[in-house]
């Protein structure tokens, strides 16, 4: 082997060198970034298992304040018929005793300073129950702040969860557009269709921003006033009449749910959702759902 085929050869081994080098490094940078990654993933799984159970301690607590202020109703309504029944008696000896009757007046002392005492301990009582009010209503944000997080939580590990979920976020307010898509295919092309259902969607849902548009009738049921929809209002019927029933329950479930959930601001919001049974989901809902599907993952 002379000189030149030796130099081509060391060149190539050096080159072979460079590119195992090369292929090592990214091997190792991508060891590192996977590394992060699930740094980062344990670490969110943590924040999320923490903030769950801080969720369970606030529900509990929010619970316990709810019985108490349920014993607290008992014990005052007790006191107060104690108290009115003492008040009778007194009366009653008053009305039938003799003034100068030594007894009797002992016996009406005892039973005004047992009243004395009731009254005093229904303060006592009124007092504790106000302290438990706010609670209670401190409680209440905190779960609320609670539902919110969780609400970020899903919004976060979209994806994650893979085909149709259960349990999720749905925007209250938001008007569904299947309706639309479906009654405009009947009377345009399909590609047509697509455009003029997403512009008739778009133009109710502007409408339901409208403060001024009100279409509610208060009525009276089982002695509690109650907001029913009001079927008789102008553009209601035009649009049932122009679109049929599909789109009008679809622009009123929606109308409704902004009437519920932001009737003074009339913009969508998020809220958890139990899609299977079509109902607000309860924190404990929310809370199983995830961790049944973390440990599916």
């Amino acid at each position: 082997m002379n000189f030149g085929e030796v130099s081509k050869k060391v060149a190539r081994t050096e080159r072979e060198k460079q590119r195992l080098d090369e292929e090592k490094r990214k091997i190792e940078m991508g060891n590192s970034s996977l590394n992060m990654a699930s740094i980062e993933q344990k670490k969110g799984d943590e924040d999320l298992l923490r903030l769950i159970e801080e969720q369970r301690r606030e529900k509990e607590e929010a619970l316990k304040i709810v019985l108490e202020l349920e014993r607290q109703l008992d014990a005052k309504q007790k006191l107060e018929m104690e108290i009115v029944e003492l008040k009778g008696k007194v009366k009653v000896i008053k009305l039938m005793a003799d003034e100068d009757d030594a007894a009797v007046q002992g016996r009406i002392k005892k039973l005004n300073d047992e009243l004395e005492a009731k009254v005093e301990e229904m303060g006592d009582l009124e007092d504790m129950n106000q302290t438990l009010v706010v609670k209670e209503r401190e409680s209440n944000d905190e779960l609320q702040e609670a539902r919110k997080e969780l609400i970020k939580v899903f919004k976060g590990m979209k994806g994650m969860f893979s085909g149709h979920t259960s349990i999720g976020v749905k925007r209250m307010g938001e008007i569904d557009s299947k309706p639309f898509l479906d009654a405009c295919k009947v009377k345009y092309g399909s590609e047509e269709a697509q455009i003029k259902a997403s512009e008739l969607c778009s133009m109710w849902q502007e409408e339901l921003k409208n403060p001024a548009w009100h279409p509610v009738k208060v009525v009276a049921i089982d002695g509690a006033h109650k907001e029913l929809i009001n079927e008789d209002d102008k553009k209601l019927k035009t649009l049932e009449a122009e679109w049929g029933s599909g789109i009008f329950d679809a622009v009123v479930a929606a109308f409704m749910e902004l009437n519920e959930y932001n009737p003074s601001g009339r913009y969508e919001v998020n809220e958890l959702w139990n899609f299977k049974d079509n109902k607000k989901a309860t924190l404990k809902e929310v809370i199983s759902y995830i961790l049944k599907n973390l440990r599916s993952l």
